[in-house]
């Protein structure tokens, strides 16, 4: 143990120049990094979660039952249109929380319309031998279409799913740095952005639930009957964001939809006011042509979350497939749902169940203290490892320290990874496990050199004696530390992080750095007697 390779040694070397390299913009003022950064040498600090910098918390829940009735009324307008589109009379088309159910009115055409109704369930995608609808034939010519459990299982699941992720791409548009955002339950999602201090914003951006259709206006209506909600079937009344037109009726078919939304950014309309200018995909700009040709001289709405933005006259066919939608937009609100257009849309909306702020100020009292916690650890490390065995192999010992306690730094540094408040303690904890290699080896060679082992014959020995227990203990430690990592969230991801890195650095520190130091010592001064 006692022969060491050149390599090894050009190894510590590296490992220690780039740990002092990477850990020391923590310790410079940003005028120095940002210095450092133009001269493209690290300038990456470490990253504080929520608990350390301050930011926002919000805890949302996906509405459910808003979405089951989405789900109803597109199966309505389903039936509808298929029975429409074969030319089947119908009536009594109505819908429940769990069934859609109508009434075929001519006997001859009832097994037509049930083979038709019969394509609209779809296999669900996770197990394709069960359909989300069961179609059923009922008395008196009626025909039930009900939505079966597992389908409204796994119409939540998907939606939760997707919800995370718009939630992360909106959240990313902000420009926070590591957002934590994970599931909570059933149909929870957890928000955690650190850093960020608005957390209206955060609300505004992350809850918007980004739904953009375009419909045609319903023109066949009177205002009078619009007013008294004479809406006919088809057709639906919604607000309008314009003052001299509070109300308009639309057709409830969609034309295009935000799906086929390739790209969205601020502009400006022609009276200069902020504006969005959108592009459509292949499919969503024939869409859009083939609709516009037919409709000359007709309005279509543009609607976002159910309200009506504008709705112009279409002069001529739109075949490019980009438009402007204009409103009384500020610019911040532009660029605002530019971000959640381009996010994509929610499939149901977010209920915000619980905001919490954490405020800069406590931040960095929790910093200061975990700051002041690791320096006492530290302190009270040097004092037990010097009085226990003499300043030569105690200051060996503190020095090892040192370039693990840099190199976890600098590795939390490079990876970014947060530290959180438990991160902290993990980073404490792997100070004392560090060490605790140290007494393990100093320990043996006590035992080797009480045995009347040379000094040389004890050092050897303590290392080979102790190095399968360090291992043993911290591969242990590692396994556990990735598993939480692996099934842990938040903070427990955090402190997860920490100690891996710490259980290599501390490895990497005991093992290589003290033996090192140890060889360079006895080599310089041939001692007689093992001083410890």
């Amino acid at each position: 143990m006692m022969e060491f390779s050149r390599w090894k040694i050009w190894m510590v070397i590296i490992a220690t120049v780039f740990g002092i390299l990477y850990s020391l913009p923590n310790f410079l003022p940003q005028t120095m990094r940002e210095t450092m950064a133009r001269y493209y040498l690290p300038s990456q600090v470490l990253n504080l979660g929520l608990d350390l910098q301050g930011g926002s918390y919000l805890l949302l829940e996906v509405d459910t039952d808003a979405l089951a009735r989405e789900k109803t009324a597109n199966l309505t307008e389903d039936v509808r249109s298929t029975l429409r589109q074969k030319s089947i009379n119908f009536s009594g088309l109505a819908a429940t929380s769990e069934a859609v159910n109508v009434r075929i009115t001519d006997a001859a055409q009832f097994e037509t319309a049930l083979t038709e109704l019969q394509r609209l369930p779809q296999p669900l995608p996770k197990n394709p031998s069960i359909r989300d609808i069961n179609v059923v034939r009922g008395d008196n010519q009626t025909i039930s279409l009900k939505f079966t459990p597992d389908g409204r299982r796994a119409d939540a699941a998907s939606a939760v799913d997707t919800s995370i992720e718009i939630v992360r791409r909106r959240v990313d548009s902000l420009g926070t740095k590591e957002p934590t955002i994970l599931r909570q339950g059933a149909n929870r999602i957890v928000v955690q952005a650190p850093g960020e201090s608005d957390p209206e914003q955060l609300k505004r951006v992350i809850g918007q639930t980004a739904k953009l259709t375009f419909q045609m206006v319903d023109e066949s209506l009177s205002p009078a009957d619009a007013q008294a909600g004479r809406v006919p079937p088809g057709s639906e009344l919604l607000i309008s964001e314009n003052p001299g037109e509070p109300y308009l009726v639309v057709k409830k078919r969609v034309l295009v939809s935000g799906d086929n939304l390739t790209s969205a950014s601020v502009g400006t309309d022609q009276y200069n006011r902020p504006a969005i200018d959108f592009r459509f995909d292949g499919q969503g700009a024939r869409k859009f042509g083939d609709a516009t040709a037919q409709n000359i001289g007709k309005r279509f709405a543009i609607i976002l979350d159910g309200k009506i933005v504008s709705a112009p006259t279409i002069q001529s066919a739109i075949t490019g497939g980009s438009g402007q939608i204009t409103g009384t937009f500020s610019t911040q609100e532009a660029s605002e749902l530019v971000n959640v257009l381009k996010g994509g849309a929610l499939p149901a909306p977010l209920k915000v169940e619980e905001q919490k702020t954490v405020g800069a100020e406590l931040g960095a009292d929790s910093v200061a203290k975990g700051q002041f916690s690791t320096l006492i650890a530290f302190i009270s490390v040097v004092i037990f490892m010097i009085l226990a065995y003499g300043f030569l192999f105690g200051g060996i010992s503190v020095a090892a320290l040192l370039v693990n306690l840099t190199l976890l730094v600098a590795g939390m540094s490079v990876t970014q990874a947060t530290l959180t408040l438990p991160g902290i303690a993990g980073l404490i904890l792997t100070l004392a496990m560090a060490v605790d290699a140290n007494v393990l080896i100093y320990e043996r060679m006590r035992d080797e050199a009480a045995a009347g082992r040379s000094v040389i014959g004890a050092l050897d020995a303590g290392f080979s004696r102790a190095i399968e227990t360090i291992l043993d203990a911290n591969i242990t430690t590692l396994g556990a530390a990735l598993i939480m990592f692996a099934f842990g969230a938040g903070p427990v991801r955090g402190f997860a992080w920490t100690l891996s890195l710490g259980v290599i650095t501390s490895v990497f520190s005991a093992v290589f750095v003290t033996q090192i130091l140890l060889v360079w010592w006895y080599r310089s001064a041939r001692p007689k007697k093992l001083p410890i």
